[in-house]
């Protein structure tokens, strides 16, 4: 294999260590924006009114309950009231059952009426609670918006690096020999991405250990078709 077959070996595994780190980039790039603590805190402000949210519902719920049996008491009271008025030859004896109910029936009233009054009290500390935590969320949202908007930018920018490299490393890729490119393939999917180094010096650029020097005279004896690897790491390895 020539000269030229070696570099395109090492500018295949330049391009996998790009496209990884491309991809990394792209993976911590909202963490690195600040967007999961504001999400989180988000999150548990949405809780907190969710709460609040249905601890007031409860009070409403409450108070239509109330409303409506004051509404049928009224309008019970009202007819006997209005019965009592035009009684004509009722026994004194009915009209005093008509009035102790009607007594009776302003009494369940006001009591009710007065329940009503707690729940619409208790109901404005939590209103109160849900405007200040609006007040808190509104700015957060904002600031939100504004990180998602620039992890966004950043992600396209990300994505076309990503496609331009990805595709040169396909045209690169296609181009070496099928039995080398298979063997480079396997090397990096077990030695975490990383199947081709440079030798530099005595060290291997892969795993960064020293070769001997017996090592190194034999590699650089070989011949130009021959592939070399490391003796430390097992990577192909490529004189520079």
């Amino acid at each position: 294999m020539s000269d030229e077959t070696f570099d395109r070996l090492l500018a295949v595994q330049d391009l996998d260590t790009l496209i990884t780190q491309l991809t990394h980039r792209r993976v911590v790039l909202a963490e690195r924006a600040g967007l999961r603590g504001i999400d989180a805190e988000l999150g548990a402000l949405a809780n907190e009114e969710a709460d609040l949210a249905a601890r007031r519902q409860e009070l409403v719920a409450a108070q239509k309950d109330l409303e409506a049996q004051i509404a049928v008491i009224t309008a019970r009271s009202t007819g006997i009231e209005q019965r009592m008025y035009a009684a004509r030859g009722t026994s004194a004896r009915d009209l005093q059952a008509m009035d102790e109910e009607v007594r009776h029936l302003h009494q369940r009233q006001s009591e009710l009426e007065e329940e009503e009054l707690v729940a619409m009290v208790d109901q404005e500390p939590i209103d109160a609670a849900l405007a200040a935590l609006a007040a808190r969320v509104a700015p957060m949202e904002d600031k939100a918006a504004q990180l998602r908007a620039e992890v966004a930018e950043g992600q396209a920018g990300i994505d076309a690096e990503l496609a331009t490299a990805t595709a040169t490393r396909a045209a690169e890729a296609a181009q070496l020999p099928p039995a080398l490119a298979d063997r480079y393939e396997a090397l990096r999917a077990r030695l975490k991405g990383t199947g081709a180094a440079r030798l530099i010096g005595h060290h291997c650029d892969g795993c960064h250990l020293e070769l001997s020097a017996v090592e190194i005279e034999r590699i650089r004896a070989t011949t130009p078709d021959t592939v070399a690897t490391c003796e430390q790491c097992g990577r192909i390895l490529v004189p520079t």
